[in-house]
């Protein structure tokens, strides 16, 4: 006997489940009753919303900086340098007092060690940000690790000891969270993959809001893989389908997350490499499909897109209206052109605070809808898609 679920979503602030069941035929008999799922109406309610709302504001984005050390280490060996605290204090400090940064930048993601960091003159990178209109956060997740029972697939850790880490976050002064666990379309993906990926960010996602953070909820779909875009969607969809099933039976408030969603691209590998025109009509169709329109913000990942790729995708998103912010939440695309420019020399550092302002402008345009690729430069457009890629 099998069994399907279906969420509904009102606008209000009650959420339904309704239900289906089949007979022993596999023929679907509705099942007149629904069963109202209670939201979560925590001490941090109003708090959570008005974050959402801030981090999803027009024309703003999110700076990921929140590599871990190991990773870190990688971007600073690609210009020459160790992977030293005092070099990464180095690079964060660049990033998080670049002047009028704000202007484009909403939020910004930390690794713990940034969270706790301050400037050479002793100035908390956290009071950095706030004082640039630029609301902290902090990656919760603590890793990716082999999934056993599955097609060499992996899963996320990190729900061990999570709502006292939360606490101690909040307090230091981040206001959102966020957990990346991934999906591998050349492994399948398996059934058990899918439901455990959604099933830890609901978790986690329950587990942050009880402790005033703002939960980026993040299931990435890798690029690896020679698949067509239309594989893409297929498994996008069953996976947003099955993380908002299970954010609903955890009570999550879904005015107080943001998404972190992979565009609907071919695989890296595919023969044919979609138009950004494509990537928005496909991705959008997901989206429509399966987020309810309550979520504030969709905060894009890059996924190893160029520069300029990542941009053009999202410029061409917000062609149109839809019922989100539709923004971005990048990484290597808003760093790589800020790395390649300072090469580790204190007298780069206004030039590479420009190169940040740049790409970080360019985006806030494609938030709006008038990004112009006109002036990019070649470097802007070098891919950086890396296969196996390990963060």
């Amino acid at each position: 006997m099998a069994s399907a679920s279906l969420a509904k979503f009102s606008a209000s602030s009650s959420q339904w489940i309704g239900q289906q069941s089949f007979n022993r035929n596999c023929s679907v008999r509705p099942v007149p009753r629904r069963v109202a799922v209670p939201i979560r109406a925590g001490a941090y309610t109003e708090e959570l919303v008005q974050t959402a709302k801030s981090v999803a504001s027009t024309g703003r984005g999110i700076l990921a900086i929140d590599e871990s050390n190991a990773t870190c280490g990688k971007r600073l060996a690609s210009i020459g340098l160790d992977n030293t605290e005092a070099n990464r204090q180095a690079y964060r400090q660049l990033l998080l007092t670049t002047p009028e940064l704000g202007e484009y930048i909403s939020g910004a993601i930390l690794f713990e060690e940034t969270l706790y960091q301050s400037t050479t003159d002793g100035k908390k990178f956290v009071d950095c940000l706030r004082e640039g209109n630029i609301i902290p956060g902090i990656k919760v997740d603590k890793g990716l690790v082999p999934l056993p029972g599955s097609n060499n697939e992996s899963w996320c850790q990190g729900l061990d000891g999570l709502a006292s880490r939360s606490a101690e976050y909040y307090k230091q002064g981040a206001r959102f969270a966020k957990w990346r666990t991934v999906v591998s379309i050349p492994c399948g993906p398996s059934a058990l993959a899918v439901k455990e990926a959604a099933w830890g960010l609901a978790r986690y996602a329950a587990i942050s809001q009880d402790n005033g953070l703002v939960p980026i909820v993040e299931p990435e779909i890798l690029l690896d893989g020679d698949h067509s875009i239309d594989r893409t969607l297929e498994v996008a969809e069953k996976v947003w389908a099955e993380v908002f099933f299970y954010l609903a039976q955890n009570n999550v408030l879904f005015e107080g997350i943001l998404l972190k969603p992979s565009m609907v691209t071919p695989g890296a590998e595919h023969k044919e490499k979609a138009s950004p025109e494509t990537v928005a009509e496909y991705t959008l169709k997901m989206l429509k499909r399966r987020v309810p329109p309550a979520v504030p913000g969709i905060m894009f990942l890059s996924g190893g897109q160029s520069e300029a790729e990542a941009t053009l995708n999202l410029n061409a998103m917000n062609q149109s209206p839809n019922p989100w912010h539709v923004s971005f939440s990048y990484a290597r695309a808003l760093q790589n052109s800020v790395l390649k420019t300072w090469q580790g020399r204190p007298e780069n550092v206004k030039a590479a605070q420009t190169a940040l302002l740049i790409r970080a402008k360019a985006n806030s345009m494609a938030q709006l809808g008038r990004y112009s690729p006109e002036g990019e430069s070649e470097e802007a457009k070098k891919g950086m898609f890396v296969k196996g890629y390990v963060y």
